[in-house]
């Protein structure tokens, strides 16, 4: 069993390293491309925070683990914002604007509902490719906003600052960004191989559901990203970028995640996962974006009762 938790512990620290590699080889490669920042934003990093949840999830489905896989799934849409956003909000507030507001989160509250529904359907080939059809969509449509508005391309340029600039290593050759690229690509499958394996036999040894340890021990491991990159995003008062961040991996979670699993699954997810748990992913969305709309910002009471959502919730999801 100890070998066991050192490989969960040990796949979740390939994981979040990878991943980060992954995000800053891709976005270098991109601007060597010439790729403008507002495809390089939308495309190359928000695709690349995502990585560990739905190659996780694709791992895990395609290993015959699908409580795992959507457990992952709805587990760190959830994190997302009422731990990690409520966490960032009670740290010092969150600003945003009312165009972020209407067009990216709404967006993704959708994407949420989309994907809460599928599930409920069931997980299949085909509500899969439903959901890769709605992801190819979105991306074609968020791009479209962020080239046709300057702030939009402004949070992406910082976006792109912002992936380079806790490295400390100067622009290099090709080979450097390429090799952080691959390696990344990588090191998160592995760490996603070894995070699945290890996770299923924990939950197999102690009597645990699977959807369980995807809904926790899994969703919090693959939500690490998103925390780094919020916690860094706060402290440089780059508010769009976090808020961004975080309703957009939700928004690529459930299409492009979700549909990973629909088509890497051998049987439907749909027995195993409850309305419950849907309904708290698609209420602490659409909470999250009421509070956000109302005055254009987080306070840090609402940050607290992000996190106060979060708490509650954890007992019911541990409960399933």
């Amino acid at each position: 069993m100890l070998v066991r938790i050192l490989g969960v512990v040990f796949g979740l620290v390939v994981l979040a390293v990878a991943a980060d590699q992954l995000v800053v080889g891709s976005a270098r490669v991109a601007q060597k491309l010439r790729i403008t920042p507002a495809v390089v934003g939308v495309v190359i990093i928000g695709l690349g925070t995502s990585a560990p949840e739905f190659l996780v999830s694709g791992t895990a489905a395609a290993a015959g683990h699908a409580d795992i896989a959507t457990g992952n799934l709805i587990g760190s849409n959830i994190i997302n914002l009422t731990l990690i956003l409520g966490l960032v909000a009670a740290l010092g507030g969150v600003t945003t604007t009312a165009r972020v507001i209407n067009r990216e989160i709404t967006a993704s509250v959708f994407a949420v509902a989309l994907f809460a529904l599928a599930v409920a359907i069931g997980l299949t080939v085909w509500t899969g490719a439903v959901l890769w059809v709605v992801a190819g969509a979105a991306l074609f449509i968020l791009v479209r906003w962020s080239k046709s508005d300057r702030s939009n391309i402004t949070v992406a340029e910082q976006a792109i600052e912002f992936t380079g600039s806790e490295t400390g290593t100067p622009p290099g050759a090709w080979s450097t960004a390429v090799m952080r690229a691959v390696g990344g690509l990588v090191g998160v499958l592995i760490g996603a191989q070894l995070l699945v394996t290890d996770a299923a036999a924990i939950a197999t040894e102690f009597g645990v559901s699977q959807l369980v340890i995807g809904f926790t021990l899994v969703a919090l491991g693959t939500s690490l990203p998103e925390l780094v990159t919020a916690v860094q995003a706060q402290r440089r008062g780059e508010s769009d970028l976090l808020v961004g961040n975080l309703f957009g991996s939700n928004l690529f979670n459930s299409l492009a995640g979700g549909g990973v699993v629909g088509m890497c699954s051998t049987n439907t997810t749909s027995p195993a996962v409850g309305a419950l748990p849907l309904i708290i992913m698609v209420a602490v969305s659409i909470l999250a974006w009421v509070v956000l709309r109302r005055d254009l910002r987080l306070s840090r009471p609402e940050g607290a009762l992000l996190l106060l959502g979060y708490l509650a919730s954890a007992p019911i999801l541990l409960s399933m």
